[in-house]
């Protein structure tokens, strides 16, 4: 009813209303520095209307709730960015470890420097062949070129591991903040009443959490309404909270999946195992049906052939030729070695038994010989989230694309799983260039034993073959090598070359080795024949052997040997009488033989007569040449280049510092939107004590005002009572 008490009551109502709005202001103001606090603001509304003469009374203000000023939109686009911003801080923060650890390699007696001085020696013994000084000098500089290329590989393998731990903490505060955020989803729940109640603190909390879950990984905020219904999930949609229910993220060790085309039976009893670690997933995709565990597995008419990719399918790896690579699949007898992860097909229940089908055309498996991201969906389902690159350097937007994951993971496998890839590829080439002039050459002294380095997994297997296991399987070529015997006067019994006749398949038989053909069983069977027509006697005077899958060449009774020219790169491809061992950063090393007996180091070669010219320095100086040589150098993602070993070398320091600017440009790029996005968000929810200065002034002249009207309201009614009859 319109009257003094409605002006009083309207006057109390202002009274509220502005100390409502100045305790929200004086609540702003000390929180001015306060990480994460959105600035907050009494909505009003008008009361009640009465009808009355002359026409509607107001009934005062109402303080309906309080809110706080955000934009959703803008916080979209700045958790956008930002993760991108974290992603490429990550990356770059760990990229300027490598090159820093290449620069400076390089400039104090680093890779380059020491492969320099390498050929250098190998160009001193060319004028010094029989100077034991000159050869401790070419060994003991090789040792320090195999140690830089072994601290090198090392140091980026320890920078792996540490990203691994980074990654787990990442993964622990992952789960940490979903958490976290599910529980204020709860509690919003319970303490909220929409249009009265609103939990801005829980809010506020909320949002900063999010802003940290972003910094670890790129996601999606989906909200509806009052955003009480609230969900997070990633870019490429796993669900990571949905209102109060959390999914988890793990950090897990290898593993295989299969994606099995309609009507196949091989996952009846079938299975693909693996042994061994890689930086890059492994897509294998069946292009024909077969077996997978026949008496011969290796065998392309009857084995089903795999293809495999290192991107999820969208490239294939190839030879140096750029031709399709293709293996068979195997049991455990018969398996394949593809970037060092042995596969093979077992049995559910047994890795050793075949399976009972073959896989078809289309079966798919993906092998992940390392650690990743999974989603899990509960306990028992889960999906691999690891992020991933293809060779085109575009995401795999199926996992996860942003943050300091990607940044690790991206940096893990991507960068530093592709120069290790190099800088194998430069101690591979650099063994088997090596090694392929020195296994034709002689030394000081004749052999009298020669083992080879290099294994096969099944010597009765053809050794071009995939199954055959021999790691230099494909530089192995059609040709024949010479080989001289020597009794114990020093005299030679003869030189010959092998004859394959009786171990040929060729119609008619071909006495020349055929890699495709013939066997590490042939080969040895084939040195023994040569002996015993030389007259020697077998195994007193000489014998060939296989020794844990090794050639062994022995000489008894005083007698020695040597070789010659091979055209079929079979010394070099078997280790014997080669000046490198190994096939990797990591294992490359000098030659046992060598490295205990100096006097095997081939400078010359033996002649037409078998015997060894003084001064001969053939070898040595066709070694020393390959330091301008260019050379046909094959990495998996690069393909196959021609350069010189120290342009490829110099190619990798070169690649590393431009990946390093690159991912300084992008977090520059991507810090600067961010903090454009950012600033847009604080100039709206942010603290300004200027205009809450003015908003207190403004608040406290309502205050005083509302005072002044119920001082009014009381001299009226006082007036009224001091009226008389």
């Amino acid at each position: 009813m319109s009257g003094i008490n409605n002006i009083m009551d309207i006057a109390r109502k202002g009274l509220f209303a502005s100390q409502a709005a100045i305790e929200v202001t004086g609540q702003n103001i000390s929180n001015v520095n306060t990480v994460g606090y959105s600035r907050r603001y009494v909505r009003l509304e008008e009361s009640l209307q009465l009808d009355y003469r002359p026409g509607q009374i107001g009934m005062g203000v109402e303080a309906a709730e309080i809110l706080r000023h955000f934009d959703r939109f803008i916080e979209t686009n700045y958790l956008d960015k930002s993760t991108m911003q974290q992603r490429y801080d990550t990356l770059f923060g760990s990229l300027k470890s490598v090159d820093s650890l290449l620069y400076e390699s390089d400039k104090v007696g680093g890779i380059s420097s020491s492969l320099t001085q390498f050929f250098s020696d190998w160009q001193k013994l060319t004028t010094e062949t029989d100077n034991y000084a000159v050869r401790e000098t070419l060994l003991a500089d090789t040792d320090n070129l195999l140690s830089v290329i072994h601290q090198a590989d090392a140091q980026m393998t320890r920078m792996q591991q540490q990203a691994n731990e980074f990654i787990q903490q990442d993964v622990d505060d992952v789960n940490r903040i979903l958490e976290k955020i599910a529980g204020i989803n709860g509690q919003l729940k319970q303490v909220e009443i929409p249009g009265q109640n609103n939990a801005n603190a829980l809010r506020d909390d909320r949002d900063r959490l999010v802003r940290e879950l972003a910094g670890k990984l790129d996601i999606n905020v989906i909200t509806r309404g009052d955003e009480q219904d609230f969900t997070i999930t990633t870019k490429a949609g796993h669900t990571l909270v949905q209102n109060d229910q959390t999914f988890s993220l793990k950090f897990e060790g290898p593993r295989v999946t299969s994606s099995l085309v309609a009507g196949s039976t091989f996952g009846a009893d079938g299975k693909l195992y693996f042994d061994g670690m890689d930086d890059f997933e492994y897509t294998i995709d069946f292009v024909s049906a077969g077996t997978a565990g026949s008496e011969y597995s290796g065998d392309p008419a009857t084995a089903a052939m795999f293809r495999v990719s290192l991107d999820g399918g969208k490239t294939w790896l190839k030879d140096e030729n750029g031709v399709e690579l293709q293996f068979p699949a195997g049991d455990e007898a018969h398996l394949v070695e593809v970037r060092g992860v042995k596969v093979w097909f077992g049995q559910q229940g047994s890795s050793l038994t075949p399976p009972s089908n073959g896989p078809e055309v289309g079966d798919e498996f993906i092998v992940a010989p390392k650690s990743g991201v999974y989603w899990y969906q509960d306990t028992s389902t889960s999906e691999n989230i690891t992020p991933q690159i293809y060779a085109n350097g575009e995401d795999n937007n199926r996992r996860i694309t942003g943050g300091s994951l990607a940044g690790f993971f991206n940096f893990r496998d991507n960068y530093i799983g592709q120069y290790r890839d190099k800088l194998d590829a430069l101690a591979k080439e650099l063994v088997w260039s090596v090694n392929s002039i020195h296994s034709e050459g002689a030394g000081l002294q004749k052999l009298a034993e020669a083992t080879g380095t290099y294994q096969v997994f099944d010597p009765a297997v053809p050794l071009a073959n995939d199954t055959s296991g021999l790691f230099f399987r494909d530089k192995l070529q059609n040709g024949n090598l010479q080989f001289y015997a020597y009794d114990n006067t020093g005299a030679m019994v003869g030189t010959q070359s092998l004859d394959f006749t009786a171990y040929s398949s060729k119609i008619p038989p071909d006495a020349n080795f055929d890699p495709e053909d013939n066997s590490l069983e042939d080969v040895r069977d084939a040195f023994n024949d040569m002996f015993a027509s030389m007259g020697l006697a077998v195994p007193a005077d000489m014998q060939a052997s296989i020794v844990n899958g090794s050639l062994r060449i022995a000489s008894g009774n005083g007698h020695t040997f040597g070789f010659g020219q091979d055209s079929t790169g079979l010394l070099a491809g078997l280790g014997i009488n080669t000046y490198f061992s190994g096939t990797s950063a990591r294992s490359i090393e000098i030659n046992s033989a060598v490295a205990s007996n100096t006097s095997l180091i081939n400078a010359g070669h033996y002649n037409g007569a078998g015997e060894i010219n003084e001064g001969d320095n053939l070898i040595a100086s066709d070694i020393a040449a390959l330091k301008d040589t260019k050379l046909d150098i094959h990495t998996d993602f690069g393909g196959t280049s021609h350069q010189t070993l120290a342009e490829f070398y110099n190619a990798l320091v070169s690649s590393v510092g431009a990946d390093t600017s690159g991912a300084q440009f992008n977090f520059s790029y991507q810090n600067s939107l961010a903090q454009d996005l950012d600033a847009q968000q604080q100039s709206l929810s942010g603290v300004n004590l200027d205009e809450e200065m003015s908003n207190l002034i403004k608040f406290q002249h309502s205050y005083t005002a509302a005072a002044k009207l119920i001082s009014t309201a009381d001299q009226m009614l006082q007036t009224l009572l001091g009226l008389k009859p």
